[in-house]
């Protein structure tokens, strides 16, 4: 990942905000379909403006839109709106036809496509990438779907490298996310990206659900449910985050469950999809984010309290996460420097 500003920094009479359009398809899931205007709709600024519009359009004249549901839902934008759009994201359907069956585009979808700026960033939940795979726009990178529809994705693009183990894929102006609560782990990491934890903590917060879950997490496949009267290791989790500026062990965090490492270990990847060390690491990393955004620590301080010991590996766990170093993601993302927060954006 690599940290650059926002290429547009709107102050005073000059703001525009971030501009989302959402593409709805017939076949609709109302759920999915509602992720962007939930996550985007709540972010402001210290001025209190909102830092993204979001619209919703179709790819006919406006009108009603078939959902998966016992309703239909009507849509006041036609296709010529997704010229507008800073970031288009298209949600899953279940009623996709010759996109899903032979990965070709309708000459309606292909006409509503063409409507897009080059440069605009895409991004999709669900089965909505195999609208942007028919359109060629992953050709050559990575993604991601629901698992259970991974295999036909990689099927019908074989030019694509499908991976059906992830919740998310950050390809820099191309995000696929598999489904349904992907999605909204998926828009979240789009506002860390563009505004920083801090904006993205509040939405999860204001949202109820969890900051941040890494793309790299496992999806939950076919793992049958714990047995009620097993320990699971939440009681761990929650010792070490009140203790990231340790030393921690992963037989310091075992015994807080009574177990041994290698059951503890095992469990923790049923329930988490990662290890404890990759766990540690992430909390880490999130941890000195938040600080670096939100105070005027030093970096050698930052990294005492985030558990990384030495500025030196602090900043090579950073460059590895984000792409930056500490100092650079500061600039970018401290708090109230621009009204405006940068945006991170990833690379390939």
């Amino acid at each position: 990942m690599t940290i650059e500003r926002h290429t547009e920094q709107h102050t005073g009479e000059d703001f525009r905000p971030h501009r989302v359009v959402v593409l709805a398809m017939d076949g609709a899931l109302p759920f999915e379909l509602g992720i962007p205007h939930r996550i985007f709709g709540r972010p402001k600024d210290a001025a209190g403006r909102h830092l993204y519009e979001v619209v919703t359009c179709s790819i006919r004249p406006p009108g009603p839109v078939r959902t998966d549901a016992d309703f239909d839902i009507m849509v006041a934008n036609g296709p010529e709106t997704l010229a507008t759009a800073d970031t288009v994201i298209v949600p899953a359907s279940y009623e996709l036809g010759p996109v899903f069956e032979q990965g070709v585009l309708t000459p309606e979808l292909a006409a509503a496509l063409a409507h897009i700026r080059p440069g605009t960033r895409l991004a999709s939940i669900c089965t909505g990438v195999y609208v942007l795979a028919a359109a060629g726009r992953l050709d050559g990178r990575p993604a991601t779907t629901h698992w259970a529809d991974a295999e036909r994705l990689q099927r019908l693009f074989p030019q694509i490298k499908v991976d059906a183990d992830v919740l998310y894929v950050d390809d820099g102006d191309v995000l696929t996310s598999a489904g349904v609560a992907a999605g909204v782990d998926l828009c979240l990491h789009i506002v860390r990206r563009d505004h920083g934890t801090a904006v993205a903590n509040d939405v999860a917060r204001r949202t109820v659900v969890p900051p941040h879950r890494e793309g790299g997490q496992a999806q939950f496949i076919q793992r049958p449910m714990p047995e009620p009267q097993l320990a699971t290791t939440t009681t761990a989790r929650v010792w070490a985050l009140g203790r990231l500026h340790e030393p921690i062990q992963l037989r310091d965090m075992a015994d807080q469950e009574s177990m041994s490492v290698r059951t503890f270990t095992r469990r923790f990847r049923e329930e988490v999809g990662i290890s404890p060390g990759q766990w540690l690491t992430q909390q880490r990393v999130e941890r000195a984010r938040h600080l670096l955004e939100t105070t005027g620590l030093s970096v050698d301080q930052v990294a005492r309290d985030a558990g990384f010991g030495t500025a030196q590996s602090m900043r090579q766990h950073l460059q590895a996460a984000l792409g930056v170093t500490p100092s650079s993601y500061r600039r970018t993302f401290r708090a109230g420097s621009d009204g405006v927060n940068g945006q991170v954006s990833s690379g390939t």
